[in-house]
């Protein structure tokens, strides 16, 4: 990641994950708990894009106002080969991104592909919109955007 970004204003959770990523040397910007990412988001400090299949939105349900880009598509997940592309046609790149996905995993992919691309800001929302599986292989019941009690809605 470049050392050097715009002279932008950064909320202070953006700063404190900025400076945990670059001492841990990652690839992305750092990771954004659930409830912070709401509320910069609400404060319009970040843009929240969904990375998960449109299936999963459409099924599982999703946050309102989110922008959609998927890292992949379809029940095998396959790569979305135009995943900076669509991002780009979506949102600036000097905007800071909440990149969300199931429990967080593919949305370290995302925002790591997403900073190669050009977008400096890209944050990882930690836990998911689903969260970790549990020791009876279940989501939602310890972590996860959802099990905070955000925003979502279902089709």
């Amino acid at each position: 990641m470049s050392a050097v970004l715009l002279d932008v204003f950064l909320h202070p959770v953006l700063e404190q994950a900025l400076d945990a990523a670059r001492r841990a040397h990652l690839a992305y910007a750092g990771g954004v708990p659930p409830r912070a990412a709401w509320a910069l988001v609400q404060a319009g400090n970040a843009t929240l894009v969904d990375v998960r299949t449109a299936e999963e939105r459409k099924f599982v349900g999703m946050v309102p106002g989110s922008v959609h880009v998927p890292w992949a598509t379809g029940t095998s997940l396959t790569r979305n080969p135009r995943f900076a592309r669509e991002l780009e046609a979506k949102v600036p790149r000097h905007q800071p991104l909440l990149l969300l996905c199931r429990s967080g995993k593919r949305s370290v992919l995302a925002a790591e592909a997403a900073a190669k691309a050009g977008f400096a800001l890209a944050f990882n929302v930690l836990e998911g919109f689903e969260g970790e599986l549990d020791a009876v292989q279940q989501r939602g019941r310890s972590d996860g955007w959802r099990f905070h009690g955000l925003p979502w809605v279902q089709d």
